[in-house]
């Protein structure tokens, strides 16, 4: 069983999307991470920050998912970090209403002892010098660094973002994040730049129009599924990165081939989390409807040509 280790935000979300609006429920990319990548069987740890104000229900959700969550920091006299949101009509744009960063304005992460050699370290959207932090204390290079980031910190802290980068095997970003990163329109031109920042592999992520895998002069690239309907969007990025980085952690190979297949059971994953608001469906979700949508997804995307 391989080791997983899952940095990112453990935190409150609020959400409003034409279908409806939430109150304060659960969300953070470590999260939904820790939620994909609970079904591979894989020793996973989240490493994160909450306050005291975050329900104890929510930490036994996590560890029921047999996720360790002794690297889960709890300050009491905290406040848990919190983000409200609105999508537009499309749903693949929203507004930030309200981001209050609270206990996680003065986070170190701490990754147990027991997880310090790792196999696969996925580091979630968290600030650069946060992400560099956890690599400095691993004892043995892990066979495979994902980062995931995103424009905000290319805005705001873009020196420490290449320095993390340049440490990393996957980055995993949207297209249009990897359009700002690289300075470059056509994507195979952005990741061919952003591979030179140091990755040997670039994930693209384009929402309802599935995701790019680059290595080299390869290149993957796999549909989302179509849907009925999507009802909330929130989480879908880092749940397609749980996915992809427990894939990795339990199967041990870091080949482009079987990239390709983390890549569908990451889109795969992503496509139960946009059912419902949160981490609603992705709480309940069964191996076996994971299995039957691989099946749908299998069908779409195999088919045999005749050359003439």
């Amino acid at each position: 069983m391989g080791k997983l280790v899952i940095v990112g935000t453990v935190a409150f979300d609020a959400i409003e999307t034409p279908f409806g609006k939430t109150d304060k429920i659960l969300g953070g990319a470590a999260t939904f991470i820790g939620l994909a990548a609970s079904h591979f069987e894989v020793d996973a740890a989240a490493v994160s920050v909450v306050g005291g104000d975050f329900p104890q229900k929510y930490l036994d959700l996590l560890s029921d998912k047999n996720i360790d969550i002794t690297g889960i920091e709890i300050v009491k006299e905290g406040k848990t970090f919190f983000w409200s949101g609105r999508y537009h009509n499309d749903m693949n744009s929203r507004d930030t209403l309200v981001t209050e960063l609270n206990t996680l304005a003065d986070f170190n992460p701490v990754v147990p002892n027991n997880y310090k050699d790792a196999e696969v370290v996925m580091l979630g959207n968290l600030h650069p010098l946060v992400q560099s932090s956890v690599l400095d204390q691993m004892t043995t290079k892990p066979k495979l660094v994902i980062l995931d980031t995103m424009n905000f910190w290319m805005d705001c802290a873009l020196e420490d973002l290449h320095n993390v980068i340049k440490r990393v095997d996957v980055i995993t970003i949207n297209d249009e994040e990897a359009r700002q990163l690289s300075g470059e329109y056509s994507l195979v031109v952005a990741a061919r730049k952003i591979h030179e920042m140091g990755p040997k592999y670039v994930v693209i992520k384009k929402g309802e129009h599935g995701a790019l895998l680059f290595h080299n002069e390869h290149i993957f690239y796999a549909p989302a599924l179509p849907l009925e309907e999507v009802f909330d969007p929130t989480g879908a990025g880092d749940t397609f990165a749980g996915g992809f980085a427990g894939y990795i952690a339990k199967t041990g190979d870091t080949s482009f081939e079987n990239m390709k297949n983390a890549i569908i059971y990451g889109s795969t994953l992503a496509s139960f989390c946009v059912e419902k608001f949160g981490t609603e469906r992705m709480q309940n979700l069964s191996n076996e409807e994971v299995h039957e949508r691989l099946l749908q997804f299998k069908q779409l995307t195999q088919f045999e040509i005749e050359l003439t």
